[in-house]
């Protein structure tokens, strides 16, 4: 995996870019928390009986992405990778805990590539009050933007603890 570096947040932008910035700051928040460990490490499950891993949550995250921008705001009809997204999904059968090189690297990929092109759904949407069509009814790209902070940020508390049993690092 690549060195993280963390955005910067904004401090005095319009909106676009502040709840664009945030999102961006929690993304590298997680990659951050992921930086370092084995294959083994970011797929252990390290609060039994959770099936909860650092991995399963960048998997989860990147359909998290995947469902809310490219479905809800860009109505693209893709099918999510992962599963329904409840936190069973995000977790590992005992046989996928000894995870290879190559699926960590493709798990990366596909999240980077999800929030690549999140980034661009929302570059090119003409406002924040483009709507979008979610099961539950119509929603604003504010309030997906502003939904995607909260779910980083909950999961990044998930992470947080996770990092810190499986090597004691703690902080960011």
């Amino acid at each position: 995996m690549e060195e993280v570096e963390r955005a910067e947040r904004p401090r005095a932008a319009d909106e676009r870019t502040t709840l664009a910035g945030f999102l961006q700051f929690h993304r590298d928040t997680l990659a951050l928390k992921c930086e370092g460990l084995t294959a083994e490490q970011l797929g252990r499950k390290a609060v039994p009986p959770s099936e909860l891993s650092l991995l399963g949550l960048v998997r989860h995250l990147a359909d998290v992405e995947r469902g809310w921008f490219r479905n809800v705001i860009a109505g693209e009809g893709v099918p999510l990778r992962g599963g329904t997204g409840s936190a069973r999904s995000m977790g590992f059968d005992v046989e996928e805990t000894e995870v290879a090189e190559a699926e960590v690297e493709e798990a990366f990929a596909v999240w980077r590539e999800e929030c690549e092109r999140s980034r661009a759904i929302v570059a090119a949407a003409e406002s924040l009050d483009v709507i979008g069509v979610h099961r539950t009814g119509p929603v604003s790209l504010r309030y997906v933007l502003a939904h995607m902070i909260e779910e980083y940020a909950r999961h990044n508390g998930h992470a947080d603890l996770l990092r810190e049993l499986i090597d004691g690092t703690t902080g960011e």
